[in-house]
């Protein structure tokens, strides 16, 4: 246990996993998946049934909602690490995708559509990609050119000139994985990882906040404790940090923090249920809907949400994929789901595309 009571939880924790097999057969998912270091279109990798997990302790809710299948990516890709919506579409920026892991693809989803577009590339190729939205402008911040480690420290802005990116100035210090959200035009960027291999990788506790009228980065009040690969949501001008990992994912955390920007300061919130990083974040119908993640030889598909007026959590129908590094974003009355990893680590990559809705 942390001061306040706050806890991590080890992956070595959830040592059986009651929905392993292969459970039903999802025919939007044959062939939308791909290795990272071989080409070709695959089925779902059999790993995944005795990874995924999607189990939660937290009550079910009284209307658990539903998923349902979307337009998959253009291609298999992972660890975008987070997406936007920007004027009612879903942008992923950066990640793996065809054998490398600093790719600079930009894709663009319309739901109304239900369509892909291709956008202008981020000149800094990258995975674990920062990204944030304010008004019609989209943020790329740091990121990893190596597979999960070295980070580089530049950062654009895309949308103040039609489809093309602007360098702004790069972070103080290089990292990667850090979160992003948007308050007014400053953009928070909150813990992540710095390090250049996997022995000397680790999580920091960071607080930068960018503002575009000086293009200048000041440090606010750090975070509780360092992780990375946290969930990140905006409620009415308080930023959440839920979950995350210290150093690795042998290390995952159930922590939830609120910041408060008028007085600087960070308090504790009901901790999420079930611990994990590389999850999907987004403020829908009032609460913030956790989903998906990745845990010592699991995937999750947990879909939890929390209340912040009551300070409690619920479950919710679990995804149809588990996965996790991959986007995720509410618009209109949906969730949507793109991409991701289905087994631990970055090994394999999906074009999986799914919604859920509370209908």
């Amino acid at each position: 246990m942390l001061s306040g009571g706050l806890a991590l939880v080890s992956g070595a924790a959830f040592a059986q996993n009651p929905h392993a097999g292969h459970g039903p057969h999802h025919p939007h998912r044959d062939g939308q998946f791909e290795r990272l270091n071989a080409p070709g279109r695959m089925d779902i990798p059999e790993v995944h049934h005795s990874q995924a997990y999607t189990v939660s302790p937290a009550p079910m809710a009284a209307n658990p909602g539903r998923w349902q299948a979307r337009a998959p990516l253009p291609i298999p890709r992972t660890e975008m690490a987070w997406a936007v919506g920007r004027e009612g579409r879903m942008h992923l920026v950066g990640g793996y995708a065809e054998q490398r892991v600093d790719r600079p693809y930009h894709h663009v989803y319309d739901p109304a559509a239900n369509a892909w577009i291709t956008a202008a590339e981020v000149p800094r190729g990258a995975n674990h990609v920062g990204v944030a939205v304010s008004g019609t402008k989209l943020y790329a911040i740091g990121g990893f050119i190596e597979q999960n480690r070295t980070p580089h420290a530049e950062c654009f802005v895309w949308g103040a000139d039609g489809d093309r990116w602007t360098a702004i100035r790069p972070l103080p210090e290089a990292c990667g994985a850090i979160a992003c959200i948007a308050v007014g035009e400053r953009i928070h960027a909150i813990g992540g990882a710095v390090g250049n291999s996997f022995e000397t990788r680790k999580s920091i506790d960071w607080h930068l906040v960018y503002d575009p009228k000086d293009d200048r980065w000041t440090r606010l009040a750090p975070m509780p404790l360092g992780r990375d690969h946290v969930g990140v949501v905006n409620v009415n001008g308080a930023i959440h940090i839920i979950g995350g990992r210290v150093d690795s994912f042998h290390t995952n955390s159930v922590l939830h923090h609120v910041y408060d920007a008028a007085a600087d300061k960070w308090a504790a919130r009901n901790h999420m249920p079930t611990a994990r990083s590389g999850h999907g974040a987004v403020l829908y119908r009032g609460k913030i809907f956790c989903m998906g993640g990745e845990g010592w030889n699991r995937v999750y598909g947990q879909n939890e949400a929390y209340d912040p007026v009551a300070d409690r959590w619920e479950a919710y129908a679990p995804m149809l994929t588990p996965r996790h590094g991959m986007g995720a974003v509410a618009i209109g009355d949906a969730i949507y789901v793109a991409g991701g990893g289905p087994q631990m680590g970055g090994g394999v990559k999906s074009a999986i595309h799914e919604a859920f809705t509370l209908g």
